[in-house]
């Protein structure tokens, strides 16, 4: 039986996410992630692979604004990085 980590800022379960190779464990009050300090060098070569494999291309372009406008035009959110999914 594995031990569950509890969020040290509000004491709930945390949430156990795999990211590949490495195991992510994240608030489900949204008060932080947590990760053992060696699975950070991983998340980090993800985050470089994904910028190098043409990830970036997927990020969502600065609208253009005009002075007509009163609100941006919508768009479609994306993340603006790998590693961001694991705050969402």
């Amino acid at each position: 039986m594995e031990d569950v980590l509890n969020c040290p800022a509000c004491g709930n379960a945390m949430i156990e996410r795999d990211f590949g190779r490495t195991q992510v464990n994240q608030c489900p009050d949204g008060h932080g992630v947590f990760l053992a300090r060696a699975d950070l060098g991983d998340l980090i070569d993800a985050e470089n692979d994904w910028h190098r494999d043409g990830g970036a291309f997927h990020t969502a372009p600065m609208p253009r604004i005009t002075e007509d406008m009163t609100a941006p035009p919508r768009t479609t959110p994306k993340a603006p990085a790998w590693i961001a999914t694991l705050f969402t």
